[in-house]
């Protein structure tokens, strides 16, 4: 992805966001008055004509349970960062017993030194 405009993250960011609230059964108008917005701006957000403030996004998420490599990951490129991702996205997959074991062979590696 060479160039990307803000149009780009909006869009994007609006479908995802909608996506999440969606899944959690959330209306527009609860998660409106749970961040202190509007029902409008909630909206326009969705529909990828407006973008969202920082604090807003951060509440949004937190919220939702939107992991950041959701919203952003379509956008990063470095070979690093996709790896990083690529690992996670294997993580979130796994039972909550199957990450406290990865985590454990982490913490091992790390010690190993």
């Amino acid at each position: 992805m060479d160039s990307i405009t803000k149009s780009d993250i909006d869009k994007h960011f609006g479908k995802v966001l909608r996506t999440y609230r969606k899944k959690a059964k959330i209306t527009q108008e609860d998660l409106a008055e749970q961040l202190g917005i509007s029902l409008k701006y909630i909206s326009r957000i969705e529909n990828g004509n407006n973008g969202v403030k920082t604090q807003n996004l951060i509440q949004y998420m937190n919220i939702l349970g939107v992991p950041p490599d959701t919203l952003y990951g379509k956008f990063m490129t470095h070979p690093n960062v996709k790896k990083d991702m690529a690992l996670y996205e294997k993580i979130t997959e796994l039972s909550d017993e199957e990450k406290e074991f990865v985590s454990s062979i982490i913490d091992l590696l790390k010690n190993f030194k």
